[in-house]
Protein backbone atom coordinates (compact mmCIF):
# COMPACT_ATOMS: atom_id res chain seq x y z
CA UNK A 1 0.00 0.00 0.00
CA UNK A 2 1.20 3.51 -0.76
CA UNK A 3 2.25 5.68 2.20
CA UNK A 4 -0.55 7.79 3.73
CA UNK A 5 0.22 10.30 6.44
CA UNK A 6 -0.99 12.69 9.09
CA UNK A 7 0.68 16.08 8.69
CA UNK A 8 0.57 19.56 10.23
CA UNK A 9 2.17 22.26 8.09
CA UNK A 10 2.58 25.46 10.09
CA UNK A 11 3.69 29.08 9.66
CA UNK A 12 2.90 29.05 5.94
CA UNK A 13 3.54 32.43 4.32
CA UNK A 14 0.91 31.90 1.62
CA UNK A 15 -1.49 29.16 0.52
CA UNK A 16 -2.83 28.91 -3.03
CA UNK A 17 -5.95 26.74 -2.83
CA UNK A 18 -7.33 26.63 -6.43
CA UNK A 19 -10.49 25.49 -4.66
CA UNK A 20 -13.17 23.78 -6.72
CA UNK A 21 -14.35 20.43 -8.01
CA UNK A 22 -14.50 21.12 -11.72
CA UNK A 23 -12.50 22.87 -14.42
CA UNK A 24 -12.20 26.65 -14.27
CA UNK A 25 -13.22 28.35 -17.51
CA UNK A 26 -12.18 31.69 -18.97
CA UNK A 27 -9.92 34.41 -17.60
CA UNK A 28 -11.98 35.38 -14.57
CA UNK A 29 -12.22 31.86 -13.14
CA UNK A 30 -8.69 30.81 -14.11
CA UNK A 31 -7.19 33.87 -12.40
CA UNK A 32 -9.16 33.26 -9.19
CA UNK A 33 -6.67 30.92 -7.52
CA UNK A 34 -7.78 31.45 -3.90
CA UNK A 35 -4.88 32.98 -1.97
CA UNK A 36 -4.69 32.75 1.84
CA UNK A 37 -2.01 34.98 3.36
CA UNK A 38 -0.14 33.68 6.39
CA UNK A 39 0.70 32.83 8.96
CA UNK A 40 -1.43 29.89 7.88
CA UNK A 41 -1.67 26.15 8.39
CA UNK A 42 -2.81 22.94 6.73
CA UNK A 43 -3.70 19.73 8.55
CA UNK A 44 -4.27 16.34 6.95
CA UNK A 45 -5.21 13.00 8.47
CA UNK A 46 -5.05 9.65 6.70
CA UNK A 47 -3.89 11.51 3.60
CA UNK A 48 -6.96 13.77 3.42
CA UNK A 49 -7.02 17.52 4.13
CA UNK A 50 -8.98 18.36 7.31
CA UNK A 51 -8.05 22.02 7.85
CA UNK A 52 -6.92 24.96 5.67
CA UNK A 53 -6.71 28.42 7.21
CA UNK A 54 -4.96 30.69 9.68
CA UNK A 55 -2.64 29.49 12.43
CA UNK A 56 -4.96 31.05 14.98
CA UNK A 57 -7.64 28.51 14.09
CA UNK A 58 -5.49 25.45 14.87
CA UNK A 59 -6.03 23.55 18.11
CA UNK A 60 -3.51 21.27 19.81
CA UNK A 61 -5.97 18.39 19.62
CA UNK A 62 -6.26 18.68 15.84
CA UNK A 63 -2.50 18.34 15.37
CA UNK A 64 -1.88 15.53 17.87
CA UNK A 65 -0.04 12.65 16.23
CA UNK A 66 0.76 14.65 13.07
CA UNK A 67 4.16 14.96 11.46
CA UNK A 68 5.00 18.66 11.88
CA UNK A 69 6.49 20.69 9.04
CA UNK A 70 7.54 24.33 9.41
CA UNK A 71 6.85 26.26 6.19
CA UNK A 72 8.03 29.68 7.39
CA UNK A 73 8.73 31.92 4.41
CA UNK A 74 7.20 29.41 2.00
CA UNK A 75 4.19 29.29 -0.32
CA UNK A 76 2.15 26.11 -0.70
CA UNK A 77 0.25 25.17 -3.85
CA UNK A 78 -1.77 22.11 -4.86
CA UNK A 79 0.36 19.27 -6.14
CA UNK A 80 0.79 19.66 -9.88
CA UNK A 81 -1.19 17.37 -12.18
CA UNK A 82 0.61 16.34 -15.38
CA UNK A 83 -2.38 15.26 -17.43
CA UNK A 84 -0.61 14.20 -20.66
CA UNK A 85 2.50 11.99 -20.72
CA UNK A 86 3.86 9.04 -22.65
CA UNK A 87 5.65 7.87 -19.53
CA UNK A 88 6.48 4.26 -20.42
CA UNK A 89 8.60 3.61 -23.49
CA UNK A 90 11.68 1.83 -24.78
CA UNK A 91 14.75 3.49 -26.24
CA UNK A 92 15.55 7.10 -27.01
CA UNK A 93 15.64 9.30 -30.12
CA UNK A 94 18.50 11.70 -29.47
CA UNK A 95 19.64 11.60 -33.10
CA UNK A 96 16.22 12.71 -34.30
CA UNK A 97 16.41 15.77 -32.08
CA UNK A 98 19.60 16.79 -33.87
CA UNK A 99 17.89 16.20 -37.23
CA UNK A 100 15.11 18.56 -36.20
CA UNK A 101 17.64 21.17 -35.15
CA UNK A 102 19.12 20.84 -38.62
CA UNK A 103 15.73 21.62 -40.15
CA UNK A 104 14.00 18.28 -40.69
CA UNK A 105 10.26 18.37 -39.95
CA UNK A 106 8.54 16.04 -37.50
CA UNK A 107 6.44 14.55 -40.31
CA UNK A 108 9.46 14.01 -42.59
CA UNK A 109 11.24 12.13 -39.81
CA UNK A 110 8.15 9.93 -39.40
CA UNK A 111 8.10 9.25 -43.14
CA UNK A 112 11.71 7.96 -43.09
CA UNK A 113 11.00 5.43 -40.32
CA UNK A 114 11.72 7.61 -37.32
CA UNK A 115 9.30 9.17 -34.90
CA UNK A 116 6.73 6.95 -33.24
CA UNK A 117 7.72 3.95 -35.41
CA UNK A 118 11.25 4.08 -34.01
CA UNK A 119 10.03 4.00 -30.42
CA UNK A 120 7.56 1.25 -31.34
CA UNK A 121 10.42 -1.01 -32.36
CA UNK A 122 12.38 -0.30 -29.15
CA UNK A 123 9.32 -0.70 -26.93
CA UNK A 124 8.32 -4.00 -28.52
CA UNK A 125 11.81 -5.27 -27.61
CA UNK A 126 11.72 -3.95 -24.01
CA UNK A 127 10.88 -6.15 -21.03
CA UNK A 128 8.28 -5.29 -18.41
CA UNK A 129 11.09 -4.72 -15.91
CA UNK A 130 12.88 -2.33 -18.24
CA UNK A 131 9.72 -0.34 -18.96
CA UNK A 132 8.86 -0.12 -15.27
CA UNK A 133 12.37 0.99 -14.27
CA UNK A 134 12.43 3.69 -16.93
CA UNK A 135 9.01 4.97 -15.93
CA UNK A 136 10.01 5.02 -12.26
CA UNK A 137 13.02 7.24 -12.97
CA UNK A 138 10.80 9.77 -14.76
CA UNK A 139 8.28 9.74 -11.90
CA UNK A 140 11.07 10.33 -9.39
CA UNK A 141 12.06 13.47 -11.30
CA UNK A 142 8.43 14.62 -11.45
CA UNK A 143 7.95 14.14 -7.70
CA UNK A 144 10.92 16.42 -7.07
CA UNK A 145 9.12 19.12 -9.08
CA UNK A 146 5.93 19.00 -7.02
CA UNK A 147 3.99 16.71 -9.38
CA UNK A 148 1.65 14.38 -7.49
CA UNK A 149 -0.67 13.00 -10.21
CA UNK A 150 0.36 11.86 -13.70
CA UNK A 151 -1.53 10.54 -16.71
CA UNK A 152 0.41 7.76 -18.49
CA UNK A 153 -0.40 6.53 -22.00
CA UNK A 154 0.46 3.36 -23.83
CA UNK A 155 0.78 3.60 -27.60
CA UNK A 156 4.30 2.50 -28.45
CA UNK A 157 3.38 -1.11 -29.11
CA UNK A 158 0.33 -0.89 -31.36
CA UNK A 159 -0.07 -4.64 -30.94
CA UNK A 160 -1.70 -6.71 -28.23
CA UNK A 161 1.39 -7.94 -26.41
CA UNK A 162 3.29 -4.65 -26.14
CA UNK A 163 0.29 -2.46 -25.37
CA UNK A 164 -0.60 -4.78 -22.48
CA UNK A 165 3.03 -4.79 -21.30
CA UNK A 166 3.14 -0.97 -21.27
CA UNK A 167 -0.10 -0.79 -19.30
CA UNK A 168 1.16 -3.45 -16.89
CA UNK A 169 4.18 -1.24 -16.25
CA UNK A 170 1.87 1.69 -15.52
CA UNK A 171 -0.15 -0.49 -13.14
CA UNK A 172 2.99 -1.59 -11.30
CA UNK A 173 4.10 2.04 -10.95
CA UNK A 174 0.66 3.00 -9.66
CA UNK A 175 0.99 0.31 -7.00
CA UNK A 176 4.53 1.15 -5.92
CA UNK A 177 5.34 4.81 -6.61
CA UNK A 178 4.07 7.68 -4.44
CA UNK A 179 2.67 9.56 -7.43
CA UNK A 180 -0.90 8.67 -8.44
CA UNK A 181 -1.23 7.48 -12.03
CA UNK A 182 -4.14 7.69 -14.46
CA UNK A 183 -3.78 5.09 -17.21
CA UNK A 184 -4.74 5.77 -20.83
CA UNK A 185 -4.80 3.23 -23.66
CA UNK A 186 -3.43 4.79 -26.85
CA UNK A 187 -3.03 1.92 -29.27
CA UNK A 188 -4.09 4.35 -32.02
CA UNK A 189 -0.93 6.43 -31.70
CA UNK A 190 0.03 5.60 -35.27
CA UNK A 191 -0.59 2.78 -37.73
CA UNK A 192 1.98 -0.03 -37.32
CA UNK A 193 3.79 -1.27 -40.44
CA UNK A 194 1.65 -4.40 -40.69
CA UNK A 195 -1.49 -2.25 -41.06
CA UNK A 196 -0.21 0.60 -43.24
CA UNK A 197 -2.91 1.59 -45.71
CA UNK A 198 -5.46 -0.39 -43.69
CA UNK A 199 -6.15 2.14 -40.93
CA UNK A 200 -9.81 1.24 -40.39
CA UNK A 201 -8.90 -2.43 -40.18
CA UNK A 202 -6.37 -1.49 -37.49
CA UNK A 203 -9.04 0.47 -35.58
CA UNK A 204 -11.26 -2.61 -35.56
CA UNK A 205 -8.32 -4.77 -34.46
CA UNK A 206 -7.91 -2.49 -31.44
CA UNK A 207 -11.63 -2.55 -30.68
CA UNK A 208 -12.07 -6.29 -31.17
CA UNK A 209 -8.79 -7.81 -29.97
CA UNK A 210 -6.90 -5.41 -27.71
CA UNK A 211 -9.32 -3.18 -25.82
CA UNK A 212 -11.47 -6.04 -24.46
CA UNK A 213 -8.32 -7.43 -22.79
CA UNK A 214 -7.41 -3.99 -21.46
CA UNK A 215 -10.91 -3.61 -20.04
CA UNK A 216 -11.13 -7.11 -18.60
CA UNK A 217 -7.82 -6.62 -16.77
CA UNK A 218 -8.72 -3.07 -15.72
CA UNK A 219 -5.48 -1.70 -17.16
CA UNK A 220 -6.77 1.67 -18.41
CA UNK A 221 -9.45 4.21 -17.60
CA UNK A 222 -9.30 6.14 -20.85
CA UNK A 223 -8.76 5.75 -24.61
CA UNK A 224 -6.83 8.27 -26.72
CA UNK A 225 -6.14 8.64 -30.47
CA UNK A 226 -3.81 10.75 -32.62
CA UNK A 227 -6.26 12.53 -34.92
CA UNK A 228 -4.08 14.19 -37.54
CA UNK A 229 -3.61 14.42 -41.30
CA UNK A 230 -1.75 11.32 -42.39
CA UNK A 231 -2.46 9.48 -39.13
CA UNK A 232 -6.15 8.94 -38.21
CA UNK A 233 -9.05 10.85 -39.75
CA UNK A 234 -12.37 11.94 -38.24
CA UNK A 235 -14.27 8.81 -39.26
CA UNK A 236 -11.65 6.50 -37.77
CA UNK A 237 -11.60 8.64 -34.62
CA UNK A 238 -15.38 8.44 -34.22
CA UNK A 239 -15.41 4.66 -34.70
CA UNK A 240 -12.67 4.09 -32.11
CA UNK A 241 -13.84 6.54 -29.46
CA UNK A 242 -17.53 5.70 -29.74
CA UNK A 243 -16.58 2.05 -29.41
CA UNK A 244 -14.38 2.88 -26.42
CA UNK A 245 -17.23 4.72 -24.71
CA UNK A 246 -19.51 1.71 -25.18
CA UNK A 247 -16.89 -0.37 -23.35
CA UNK A 248 -16.86 2.10 -20.47
CA UNK A 249 -13.69 4.03 -21.25
CA UNK A 250 -13.43 7.80 -20.95
CA UNK A 251 -12.01 9.33 -24.15
CA UNK A 252 -9.36 11.85 -25.15
CA UNK A 253 -7.80 13.09 -28.39
CA UNK A 254 -4.52 14.39 -29.73
CA UNK A 255 -5.93 17.14 -31.96
CA UNK A 256 -4.85 19.87 -34.38
CA UNK A 257 -1.14 19.56 -33.66
CA UNK A 258 0.53 19.65 -37.07
CA UNK A 259 -2.09 21.16 -39.39
CA UNK A 260 -5.62 22.55 -38.91
CA UNK A 261 -7.70 19.37 -39.02
CA UNK A 262 -10.92 20.06 -37.14
CA UNK A 263 -9.95 17.77 -34.30
CA UNK A 264 -11.12 20.13 -31.56
CA UNK A 265 -14.63 20.12 -33.01
CA UNK A 266 -14.70 16.32 -33.05
CA UNK A 267 -13.42 16.20 -29.45
CA UNK A 268 -16.21 18.51 -28.31
CA UNK A 269 -18.77 16.50 -30.28
CA UNK A 270 -17.66 13.23 -28.71
CA UNK A 271 -17.54 14.59 -25.17
CA UNK A 272 -13.84 13.97 -24.72
CA UNK A 273 -12.30 14.69 -21.33
CA UNK A 274 -9.70 16.73 -23.18
CA UNK A 275 -8.32 17.63 -26.57
CA UNK A 276 -4.55 18.03 -26.43
CA UNK A 277 -1.87 19.92 -28.39
CA UNK A 278 -4.18 22.33 -30.34
CA UNK A 279 -1.36 24.32 -31.96
CA UNK A 280 -3.46 24.64 -35.13
CA UNK A 281 -6.92 24.92 -33.58
CA UNK A 282 -9.38 26.99 -35.61
CA UNK A 283 -11.73 29.71 -34.37
CA UNK A 284 -14.56 27.24 -34.91
CA UNK A 285 -12.71 24.69 -32.81
CA UNK A 286 -12.15 27.20 -30.02
CA UNK A 287 -15.86 28.05 -30.01
CA UNK A 288 -16.78 24.35 -29.90
CA UNK A 289 -14.43 23.74 -26.98
CA UNK A 290 -15.77 26.78 -25.11
CA UNK A 291 -19.32 25.44 -25.48
CA UNK A 292 -18.38 21.96 -24.26
CA UNK A 293 -17.01 20.33 -21.14
CA UNK A 294 -13.88 19.25 -22.99
CA UNK A 295 -10.67 20.65 -21.49
CA UNK A 296 -8.20 22.26 -23.90
CA UNK A 297 -4.78 20.93 -22.90
CA UNK A 298 -1.74 22.84 -24.13
CA UNK A 299 1.72 21.25 -24.26
CA UNK A 300 4.20 24.14 -24.48
CA UNK A 301 7.37 22.05 -24.05
CA UNK A 302 6.51 20.09 -27.20
CA UNK A 303 6.03 23.25 -29.26
CA UNK A 304 9.34 24.53 -27.85
CA UNK A 305 11.12 21.27 -28.74
CA UNK A 306 9.68 21.25 -32.27
CA UNK A 307 10.36 24.98 -32.75
CA UNK A 308 6.66 25.32 -33.59
CA UNK A 309 4.17 28.03 -32.83
CA UNK A 310 2.51 27.68 -29.44
CA UNK A 311 -1.12 26.78 -28.94
CA UNK A 312 -3.23 29.97 -28.72
CA UNK A 313 -3.86 29.69 -25.00
CA UNK A 314 -4.68 33.37 -24.56
CA UNK A 315 -7.30 33.21 -27.28
CA UNK A 316 -8.80 30.03 -25.88
CA UNK A 317 -8.99 31.38 -22.33
CA UNK A 318 -10.53 34.66 -23.46
CA UNK A 319 -13.13 32.69 -25.44
CA UNK A 320 -14.17 30.86 -22.27
CA UNK A 321 -12.33 27.56 -22.65
CA UNK A 322 -11.05 25.55 -19.71
CA UNK A 323 -7.31 25.31 -20.40
CA UNK A 324 -4.99 22.76 -18.81
CA UNK A 325 -1.24 22.40 -19.30
CA UNK A 326 0.90 19.26 -19.33
CA UNK A 327 4.40 18.12 -20.23
CA UNK A 328 3.83 15.55 -23.01
CA UNK A 329 6.92 13.71 -21.76
CA UNK A 330 7.94 11.30 -24.53
CA UNK A 331 11.17 10.09 -26.16
CA UNK A 332 10.71 12.01 -29.40
CA UNK A 333 8.99 15.37 -29.64
CA UNK A 334 9.43 16.29 -25.94
CA UNK A 335 11.94 14.49 -23.77
CA UNK A 336 11.20 16.69 -20.77
CA UNK A 337 8.79 16.85 -17.84
CA UNK A 338 9.99 20.24 -16.63
CA UNK A 339 7.37 22.15 -14.66
CA UNK A 340 9.58 25.28 -14.49
CA UNK A 341 9.97 25.27 -18.28
CA UNK A 342 6.22 24.86 -18.79
CA UNK A 343 5.46 27.83 -16.54
CA UNK A 344 8.13 29.98 -18.20
CA UNK A 345 6.86 29.24 -21.71
CA UNK A 346 3.23 29.76 -20.70
CA UNK A 347 3.81 33.12 -19.05
CA UNK A 348 6.53 34.56 -21.30
CA UNK A 349 5.54 33.27 -24.73
CA UNK A 350 1.89 32.18 -24.52
CA UNK A 351 0.58 35.31 -22.77
CA UNK A 352 -0.89 33.39 -19.85
CA UNK A 353 -0.82 34.96 -16.41
CA UNK A 354 1.01 33.05 -13.70
CA UNK A 355 -2.38 32.51 -12.04
CA UNK A 356 -3.74 30.94 -15.24
CA UNK A 357 -0.65 28.73 -15.53
CA UNK A 358 -1.14 27.52 -11.95
CA UNK A 359 -4.81 26.76 -12.62
CA UNK A 360 -3.84 24.92 -15.81
CA UNK A 361 -1.37 22.73 -13.89
CA UNK A 362 -3.66 21.98 -10.94
CA UNK A 363 -7.45 21.91 -10.94
CA UNK A 364 -7.79 22.04 -14.74
CA UNK A 365 -5.19 19.32 -15.16
CA UNK A 366 -7.20 17.24 -12.70
CA UNK A 367 -10.38 17.89 -14.70
CA UNK A 368 -8.60 16.75 -17.87
CA UNK A 369 -8.35 13.27 -16.34
CA UNK A 370 -11.70 13.30 -14.55
CA UNK A 371 -10.23 13.70 -11.06
CA UNK A 372 -11.12 17.27 -10.13
CA UNK A 373 -13.22 15.98 -7.24
CA UNK A 374 -10.16 14.28 -5.70
CA UNK A 375 -7.05 16.33 -6.49
CA UNK A 376 -5.96 19.63 -8.04
CA UNK A 377 -6.81 21.91 -5.10
CA UNK A 378 -6.11 22.32 -1.41
CA UNK A 379 -9.43 21.97 0.37
CA UNK A 380 -11.04 19.93 3.11
CA UNK A 381 -11.96 16.46 1.92
CA UNK A 382 -9.44 16.22 -0.92
CA UNK A 383 -6.17 14.31 -1.06
CA UNK A 384 -3.36 16.08 0.79
CA UNK A 385 -1.24 16.61 -2.33
CA UNK A 386 0.84 19.79 -2.22
CA UNK A 387 4.02 21.50 -3.36
CA UNK A 388 5.90 23.68 -0.89
CA UNK A 389 7.99 26.28 -2.70
CA UNK A 390 10.89 28.01 -0.98
CA UNK A 391 9.66 31.55 -1.56
CA UNK A 392 6.80 33.43 0.13
CA UNK A 393 4.68 33.99 -2.99
CA UNK A 394 3.44 31.94 -5.94
CA UNK A 395 4.60 34.77 -8.21
CA UNK A 396 8.17 33.50 -7.87
CA UNK A 397 7.17 30.56 -10.10
CA UNK A 398 7.30 32.82 -13.14
CA UNK A 399 9.71 35.46 -11.79
CA UNK A 400 12.51 33.01 -10.84
CA UNK A 401 12.02 31.27 -14.16
CA UNK A 402 13.47 27.97 -15.23
CA UNK A 403 14.34 26.93 -11.68
CA UNK A 404 12.81 24.18 -9.58
CA UNK A 405 11.53 26.08 -6.54
CA UNK A 406 10.00 23.07 -4.77
CA UNK A 407 11.36 22.49 -1.24
CA UNK A 408 9.05 19.60 -0.35
CA UNK A 409 6.40 17.60 -2.15
CA UNK A 410 3.51 16.39 0.01
CA UNK A 411 1.72 13.34 -1.37
CA UNK A 412 -1.26 11.89 0.53
CA UNK A 413 -0.01 13.63 3.67
CA UNK A 414 3.53 12.24 3.41
CA UNK A 415 6.49 14.60 3.06
CA UNK A 416 9.10 14.04 0.32
CA UNK A 417 11.91 16.60 0.85
CA UNK A 418 13.57 17.97 -2.29
CA UNK A 419 16.25 20.24 -0.87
Amino acid sequence: MKPIGNIFIKNIAQIVTCEGNKAKRGAQEMNAIGVIEGPAAIIARDGIVTYVGGMAGVSEEETRGCHEVDASGCCILPGFVDSHTHLVFGGYREDEFQWRLAGDSYMSIMERGGGIASTMRATRNATLEELTASGRSHLDAMLRQGVTTVEAKSGYGMDLETEIRQLEAVAELERTHPISLYSTFMGAHDTPPEYKGKEMEFIHFLLDKVMPVVKERNLAECCDIFTEKGVFDHEQTRVLLNGAKKMGFAVKMHADEIVPFGGAEVAAELGCLSADHLLQISDKGIAAMADSNTVATVLPCTAFSLKAEYAPARKMIDAGCAVAMASDLNPGSCFSSSVPLMIALATIYMNMTVEEAITALTINGAAAIGRADQVGSIQVGKQADMAIIRFPSYKFLSYHFGMNLVRDTIKSGVRYPVI
